[in-house]
């Protein structure tokens, strides 16, 4: 094959160029086409496929979030409705206004049911606090240590809230016993008593100012 001088070759007349000449114009034509091809449509596409993938994963945090914070409100209200659930059979536990009286003879009754001599059963100031009221009662007995034993078990079998408190235990020059101690019942508030007792905390807001 004959040495071909690159110089020579005349554009105008391509088609009389050697076959080796052509063939490689050819080759060098394609390769430009196909990298031209490249940058113009593949790599379009390869960052159209980038931007969805960054979106995918910006939807995909996002969805994660969102389940997450699902989970949680739906964790939340199950533990809502848990301590409504609580709360009302608390809540039921407190007597009435009216039912007061009748837990002063039950509490009454426990004392005697256990053998004890009441010195002191002294109901005091009742005192609210936001829903309930509470009200202490001051109790002096004589007896032993089993009848002690005996209404304090009875009086945390009772229905009704009733909380012991400050208990002190002596005994007098002939041995006997005498326990005192302040019992504490609550009840919860009714509806009118609830806005009064709003209405007075407002009252003494504007006081302070």
């Amino acid at each position: 094959m004959k040495d071909i001088d690159l110089n020579n070759l005349d554009l105008s007349s391509i088609g009389a160029w050697p076959l080796p000449i052509k063939a490689a114009l050819i080759v060098i034509v394609a390769i430009a086409v196909l990298v031209a091809g490249y940058f113009l449509d593949t790599q379009k596409q390869l960052e159209e496929l980038e931007r969805s993938r960054a979106e995918e994963t910006s939807l995909k945090k996002d969805f994660e979030t969102k389940q997450a914070k699902a989970v949680q409100l739906d964790a939340y209200k199950k533990q809502m409705e848990e301590m409504k659930v609580s709360f009302g059979a608390m809540l039921r536990q407190l007597p009435s206004k009216t039912e007061v009286e009748d837990l002063l003879v039950d509490i009454s009754q426990t004392g005697l049911s256990s053998g004890i001599e009441f010195q002191l059963f002294k109901p005091e100031v009742e005192r609210q606090i936001e829903f309930y009221a509470e009200l202490p009662i001051q109790i002096k007995m004589t007896g032993n240590y089993h009848q002690f034993g005996k209404f304090v078990s009875g009086i945390a079998a009772l229905p009704r809230i009733v909380t012991l408190h400050n208990i002190s235990i002596s005994s007098d020059k002939e041995g006997k016993l005498a326990m005192s101690v302040q019992a504490k019942t609550y009840r919860y508030l009714d509806e009118a008593e609830i806005a009064a007792a709003r209405q007075q905390a407002k009252k003494s807001k504007k006081r302070r100012r």
